[in-house]
């Protein structure tokens, strides 16, 4: 294929809800600004991918500052008995909005399917297992908050991991709870505002 356009949309089309029609609008817009916004965008692109680095233990990007951990694992306030797991970093981002949690944080990096037998390939089970077991052993683990959609891959997610968490909720003696009323059928974290995330947690079970 060596129509450029065509290329780009190809490209476009890979992001997230972005189907053909807005993936070639995309171009044309671009074909439509001036050479400095286009330059701009390259330049901020190979900036991002420099810069932003995943940290270790909880799978969040953040700017490159020089540290290993992000600010969030690194801070010394964060209430370290209580882990929250979401699916992605902009549900990180909306929840750490709504100023109600206090705790460290996991990112998943996505959602169980409903009939698929490759779990591990779609979530990062084995690294959540090791990272639970470290919070339980160093910090005393109380609570597990599981913060997923409400929607059948959230619902199977959450069956998945308090299957797979078990051994260690009986063995270290800590809870597993799942965001209470406050978020409806269908609902995505990263579109819920703040006080919807804050009586969700307060209401957790």
């Amino acid at each position: 294929m060596n129509d450029i356009i065509e290329k780009l949309t190809i490209y476009f089309k890979e992001f997230p809800g972005i189907g053909e029609r807005q993936a070639r609008r995309f171009v044309y817009f671009l074909l439509q600004k001036n050479p400095n916004f286009t330059n701009q965008l390259i330049k901020n692109i190979t900036e991002l991918k420099n810069s932003v680095h995943q940290c270790p233990s909880c799978f969040l990007f953040f700017q490159g500052d020089g540290q290993n951990l992000c600010p969030n694992c690194r801070n010394p306030k964060a209430e370290r008995d209580m882990l929250l797991i979401v699916e992605k970093d902009v549900d990180y981002e909306s929840v750490k909005k709504s100023g109600t949690y206090k705790g460290l944080y996991f990112i998943l990096g996505g959602l169980v399917p409903i009939v698929n037998k490759e779990t591990p390939y779609y979530i990062r089970i084995n690294e959540l297992l090791k990272i639970v077991e470290k919070r339980a052993k160093e910090d005393n683990l109380k609570e597990v908050i599981l913060a997923l959609a409400i929607s059948p891959e959230g619902e199977q997610t959450d069956i998945y991991l308090r299957q797979k968490l078990s051994p260690l909720e009986k063995e270290y003696n800590f809870k597993i709870v799942s965001l209470g009323r406050g978020l409806s059928t269908g609902t995505e974290l990263e579109y819920s505002d703040g006080q919807t995330i804050k009586n969700a947690l307060e209401n957790r079970h």
